[in-house]
């Protein structure tokens, strides 16, 4: 009986180290939307941004799922709550935060990501029942100023006050919507829940762009739109968004969103890291940032000695 016992938290442990590593990949092609989006907002406005990224995305998303799954799945799929969720939280969210870099920079806006955490612990505490023990709070107090050191932001970095309240609207968004896709979604793959929600996403950057462009005249797009568009148009669909959003998706339901979202915060790292790629100058506090940031996420995670709490457990 204590050796079957022993099997089986074996096994939940090797369950949630593979989700965490599903979790980094999802992370790091997210953060390639970063600089993407930096580079296309030089000759495009927000809305046209975020609408090409979100109907590419989903295009890709629901091909991928239509091959694997087939039509009769796609039929009897849950439609109107993915659209609901997509649109209200993932869709109005990723134009927000976008909107936010559009305003200040791509760290600031991986900063607000970075605060995810404060979002999605929230959540939990509030319909989950989550306890705060010491571990966590410990775990979120490090990965949160991880991730504050690895985005090189400073308090006087600009004015960008109403900014920030605006990523940190998108961010609030984001969790809740990341949570209601696993719990209002049982029943569907990962695959599939990501398809209907970038449904959603995809159909409120639709009207977005229709009600900017025929009423606010707020959208402004090259005629001629170039190799080096197209690319990085895919690069932040394709990369940043759809592969991306499968990945997570999968990590939340198998780690919750409170631990998944902590791995948000070496967003910054990432981003930074990627620029320094394409030219920009290497910060070394971006490298002690990211590693007190894994530090927290190990912290967050550590096992009770007198239960295993609940971070080992499958929400």
């Amino acid at each position: 009986m204590s050796s079957q016992s022993s099997d089986n938290n074996n096994e939940k442990d090797l369950v949630v180290v593979k989700s965490n590593f599903i979790c980094v990949f999802a992370i790091l092609l997210f953060a390639m939307g970063f600089p993407a989006a930096e580079y296309l907002l030089d000759d495009w406005d927000v809305v046209s941004v975020i609408t090409a990224r979100n109907v590419f995305s989903f295009i890709l998303i629901f091909l991928i799922w239509l091959s694997i799954e087939g039509v009769q799945k796609v039929k009897s799929a849950k439609w109107y709550k993915g659209f609901v969720i997509g649109a209200s939280g993932f869709g109005i969210g990723a134009f927000l935060i976008l909107i936010l870099q559009s305003l200040t920079t791509p760290v600031i806006a991986a900063l607000a990501v970075a605060t995810m955490p404060v979002f999605a612990v929230t959540l939990e505490m509030l319909f989950d029942a989550r306890k705060m023990t010491l571990w966590f709070f410990v775990g979120v107090t490090l990965v949160l100023w991880g991730g504050y050191i690895a985005s090189g932001a400073s308090l006087s970095e600009g004015n960008i006050g109403f900014a920030i309240l605006i990523g940190f609207l998108g961010v609030a968004l984001f969790a809740w919507s990341s949570r209601a896709t696993v719990k209002n979604l049982p029943g569907m793959s990962t695959l599939g829940q990501t398809a209907v929600t970038s449904y959603g996403m995809a159909g409120m950057s639709i009207l977005l762009y229709f009600i900017c462009s025929n009423f606010l005249d707020l959208t402004n797009i090259p005629s001629t739109i170039s190799l080096k568009h197209l690319g990085l148009v895919l690069i932040y669909a394709w990369l940043g968004l759809g592969i991306s959003q499968i990945l997570w998706i999968k990590a939340v339901s198998q780690l919750g969103i409170g631990i998944a979202s902590f791995h948000l915060n070496a967003v910054p790292f990432y981003v930074m890291f990627m620029l320094f790629l394409l030219g920009d100058l290497w910060v070394w506090h971006q490298a002690i940032g990211a590693l007190i940031v894994i530090t927290g996420v190990v912290i967050a995670q550590q096992k009770s000695s007198k239960k295993k709490t609940e971070f080992f457990e499958l929400p």
